[in-house]
């Protein structure tokens, strides 16, 4: 494993962000950027599976905030993955990384069942938002929102 992790913090990429401030700043935006954009499209589909907003149509702003939300795990998980490798050891060694890992791993699992449920491809075409799809869309409000707290928390330990 130590040598995995040694292998990761000498890539050339991990050698790029601890040695330029630059490079680290515009990596670590775009890592922001794909948080903002994932939260900004997943919790606002949450809150209209939830019932909190009836309009506009689930049909009309499902697929376009689920692409939304896709871009921005995409993004995150690629400057997330470019920020772990400056110190592969040391997230490894922190709790609050653990957590956030541990959280995302169920945030995603939630939103591939969600989008294998019947009930919420049911929702999408016009038809009622059952319990399941109101319940999964809570706990993707909660998760997510987890993730986002645990990854500001591994800064300060």
């Amino acid at each position: 494993m130590t040598q995995l992790l040694e292998w990761i913090g000498a890539w050339p990429g991990a050698v790029l962000l601890r040695g330029s401030g630059t490079a680290w700043l515009l990596v670590d935006a775009a890592h922001i950027l794909g948080v903002g954009l994932l939260v900004g499209a997943i919790v606002p589909l949450d809150l209209r599976l939830l019932g909190l907003f009836r309009a506009p149509p689930l049909a009309f702003i499902a697929p376009f905030l689920s692409r939304a939300a896709a871009a921005g795990v995409a993004l995150t998980f690629v400057t997330g993955l470019w920020l772990f490798s400056m110190k592969p050891a040391e997230y490894l060694a922190n709790n609050a990384f653990l957590w956030k890992v541990a959280l995302l791993t169920l945030a995603l699992a939630n939103v591939m069942l969600q989008h294998v449920n019947r009930s919420y491809a049911q929702a999408l075409a016009g038809g009622s938002v059952r319990l399941t799809v109101r319940l999964a869309a809570l706990g993707s409000i909660l998760m997510w929102l987890s993730v986002l707290v645990a990854g500001r928390w591994i800064g300060f330990v």
